[in-house]
């Protein structure tokens, strides 16, 4: 018996009507030597961190980075769930060989890999269905060219690499932020890739919050009812425009030369996902996640092909399929088709590309035609049908038109467009906005050495903010790791760099929505409150880096391709998940320097009223006042301003409430509100002391983590989880809660510090070894003696006393 695994019960139907496994049984369709059966997603997960280790249940520092030295797959938690898996792996073990029909990707890949391993089942023969429609023929020829399972071991490498990398990542990273920065509760959820994406966000938000509009003014002048604009500069001060409109006043405008020159417009390329989702978004507002829900619903009624796809091209097997697919679709495109010769189709290198083509070819209609469409899908569905129907229509052409004249010595231009061929730009109708542009004003017939009166004029304007990003433009940065690129073929040369795949990117920006890291308004997509702070507290930079990320998705297409081995890809992943680690562990302040410029990065001076930048005589104009909103600065939240760029602690403004204080890279102070019941906690600080307390951990449970990796393990409430036994004697009594204080690994630490006790004594302190003796005394008569041997970033050494305020250890210098 072959036993064929799809991934939804729809696409089991199909096969199984294909193969006439005609009978239905509980869980599968069997009939014709076949058993058909199906996935729910999916069914076989990685295992969370408690099941490989009963103590990582409980968050906490010591523990990480936690990397398992071989992963181990679950059952999903779903009754459902476990119930199918029952059914696919009482048929797996009984089956003489297996076909993997799962959708055919990365992720496609994943699922029936782990199925049948999580099911013993994974020596068994196997052969691999790769099918990018759901019509009978597609099927019959998926059927036809089935390869052994083994063909595709390297995509099964890159699926799992993804899959692991996400977790070690994720799990690390939001462990550790959450318990040195959380406060009452907050979970910060950080990711591989979900992280980039909202540093790109609150980047571009502040750009725009921070960016200061300047005016300028332009020449004009009309002649015979056409614009003519000075080739000169833009004038930053509008006496000197004025002062040149005085000299053209007075002479006449006489035309110099007239060009005209064709140009073409080839028709745009096939739709990828991407594509797809922007253009959706473009013209309709549609969310990339339900364009791909659309295109999904599409594809399984048998309209479209498989729609996770990254590519533009089709093969030249799809190519022979191309005259019937439009015959077909003449019945609802007449019109259209009309106008293109079946029987001589151009099919040119943006159209068929084999060597472009991966694991599937571009989103085209498959002839199959529905009228019962909802708005929606009808939409997305009509989307494809004419972009399918425009990559066969002749380009436009259009003729260009230049005009330059002067008046007197000073140079004018005017620039007209007319359409001599309309081209593929029949099927896309004009908005009357779109033909309002001085450059597409029509020109009369001009003669060289004409001549006469004109109008002249300055027309006022201002420098403009760059634009908040909607899902279509963070589509196309994602697409590109970052970098805006509007043409097609530079976004074709970048897209090995993306974040994420096209597959993924739109539940990235939906787990960014649910988290309430960044909201939508209108078409825009702006960063929370709490999105921008989670950005200023994370201090590596590789993990807000959409090059990094980009740079890993390439090598995960390099894997696929069998470049280069799985095993380098993941221990680069664990060397950086240390390094994420060590990044923010203790983190000290540099004593011997106030900070670094955001915006040039030159060295920050004290001035009488203010902080400077040391580079104000070459022109940097960064000042930091020693007040904000009447609030005194203390030096110590000037040096965390400068130096990471977030205050630890929240002010409180009055009115406004508390607020966390983060500086831009631009040099500005953004206030972000602590959301309400989070107030963090306030310690004592002046100018001769420095904190430097121990983390501060949440007393909440922590909930369910995704970004392509989870973390459901649960950190147990005060009332239900009980203190470690101690690792060594007691040092003393918690001026917190009284609780003894007992002897860890890095720390001397409140014995119940899983109950939420902050109260740490690190064993390193600004480079000196802190022994237990001087834990102990400070927690008997609250300081130290004078200690010697204290060292700064730069390597030099201090004396200071230790002593504890309110449960965190301070530096009381000599002087």
């Amino acid at each position: 018996m072959k036993v064929i695994i799809a991934e939804k019960p729809s696409v089991a139907r199909d096969l199984a009507a294909f193969v006439k496994a005609t009978s239905k049984r509980q869980g599968y369709f069997e009939g014709g030597g076949y058993q058909v059966t199906w996935a729910l997603g999916h069914l076989v997960e990685l295992q969370e961190p408690h099941e490989y280790d009963s103590s990582l249940k409980k968050w906490t520092l010591l523990t990480l980075p936690f990397v398992p030295r071989e992963f181990k797959l679950k059952l999903r938690k779903d009754d459902r769930v476990q119930g199918q898996f029952a059914i696919v792996k009482r048929l797996l073990l009984a089956a003489d060989s297996i076909i993997c029909a799962t959708d055919a990707g990365r992720e496609g890949e994943l699922i029936f890999r782990y199925i049948v391993t999580h099911a013993g089942c994974a020596n068994k023969p196997a052969q691999r269905l790769w099918l990018s429609s759901l019509t009978p023929d597609a099927i019959g020829t998926a059927f036809r060219s089935m390869r052994p399972l083994a063909d595709y071991d390297n995509l099964y490498a890159a699926a799992k690499c993804r899959s692991e990398s996400d977790w070690i990542v994720g799990l690390n990273a939001t462990r550790n932020y959450t318990l040195r920065f959380a406060t009452a509760g907050i979970l910060w959820s950080l990711g591989r890739v979900q992280t980039p994406v909202l540093a790109m966000i609150t980047r571009r938000d502040d750009e725009i919050r921070t960016f200061k509009s300047q005016p300028f003014w332009e020449l004009m002048t009309k002649y015979c009812e056409v614009n003519f604009r000075y080739t000169g500069y833009r004038f930053d001060q509008q006496s000197e425009a004025i002062e040149l409109l005085k000299r053209v006043t007075v002479q006449p405008l006489v035309i110099l030369k007239i060009q005209r020159k064709p140009e073409s417009s080839l028709p745009p390329q096939l739709y990828d996902l991407t594509e797809l989702q922007r253009d959706m978004n473009r013209r309709y507002g549609i969310s990339a996640a339900d364009t791909l829900a659309s295109a999904q619903s599409l594809y399984e009624s048998k309209l479209v092909t498989y729609p996770r796809t990254d590519s533009h091209y089709l093969t030249t097997e799809v190519q022979k399929n191309v005259p019937l697919i439009l015959q077909q679709l003449r019945t609802i495109k007449p019109q259209e088709i009309d106008k293109l010769d079946l029987r001589k189709l151009s099919f040119g290198g943006r159209i068929v590309n084999n060597q472009k083509v991966t694991d599937h070819h571009a989103i085209i209609p498959t002839g199959t035609v529905s009228n019962g469409l909802r708005d929606r899908e009808q939409k997305v569905y009509d989307a494809i049908v004419v972009r399918f129907i425009a990559a066969f229509y002749p380009a436009c052409v259009k003729e260009v038109t230049t005009v330059d004249a002067v008046v007197g010595k000073v140079p004018f231009r005017a620039r007209g467009v007319r359409v001599s061929t309309p081209g593929w730009t029949e099927l896309y109708p004009r908005k009357s906005s779109d033909q309002d542009s001085e450059d597409q004003q029509s020109l009369p017939e001009f003669t060289p050495r004409e001549s006469g009166p004109h109008e002249p004029y300055v027309k006022p304007g201002q420098t403009s903010a760059p634009k908040h990003f909607t899902e279509n433009t963070l589509l196309g940065a994602m697409d590109t790791a970052g970098k805006l690129v509007d043409e097609a073929e530079l976004r074709e040369a970048m897209k090995d760099k993306g974040l994420g795949t096209p597959a993924t990117r739109a539940a990235i920006i939906e787990t960014l929505l649910s988290r309430k890291y960044i909201c939508r308004d209108k078409k825009n997509l702006l960063a929370t409150d709490l999105g921008r702070y989670l950005i200023s507290l994370v201090r590596d930079q590789g993990l807000k880096s959409p090059e990094l990320t980009g740079e890993w998705e390439s090598k995960l297409k390099q894997i696929e391709a069998g470049k280069i081995s799985a095993d380098e890809f993941m221990h680069e992943i664990a060397a950086y998940t240390h390094e994420i680690i060590r990044a923010s562990e203790n983190v000290q302040l540099d004593e011997s320097k106030i900070g670094d410029c955001p915006c040039c990065g030159k060295p920050v001076v004290r001035g009488k009223q203010a902080m400077g930048c040391s580079a104000w005589r070459y022109g940097c104009k960064f000042v930091l006042p020693n007040h904000y909103r009447n609030v005194e600065l203390s030096h110590r939240q000037i040096r965390e301003l400068l130096q990471r760029g977030v205050v630890s602690e929240s002010i409180n403004l009055g009115d406004v409430g508390n607020v966390v204080l983060s500086l831009t890279p631009s040099g500005t102070i953004v206030e972000i509100p602590v959301p309400q019941g989070n107030e963090q906690n306030h310690s004592q600080d002046g100018t001769k002391s420095k904190s430097i307390s121990g983390a501060k951990r949440s007393t909440r449970s922590r909930k369910t983590l995704k970004d392509g990796a989870s973390d459901k393990s649960v950190a147990p409430s005060a009332r239900t989880r009980s203190a470690d036994k101690p690792t060594a004697a007691d040092l003393g009594g918690c001026p917190l809660c009284d609780a003894p204080v007992i002897e860890q690994k890095k720390s001397y630490s409140c014995s119940r510090w899983q109950d939420g006790c902050p109260m740490t004594i690190w064993k390193t302190i600004a480079g000196k070894r802190i022994t237990a003796s001087m834990a102990k005394t400070m927690l008997h008569s609250g300081k130290t003696g004078v200690l010697k041997g204290f060292k700064t970033k730069a390597g030099k050494t201090f004396n200071a006393r230790l002593k504890l305020v309110e449960g965190n250890v301070e530096l009381e210098f000599e002087n």
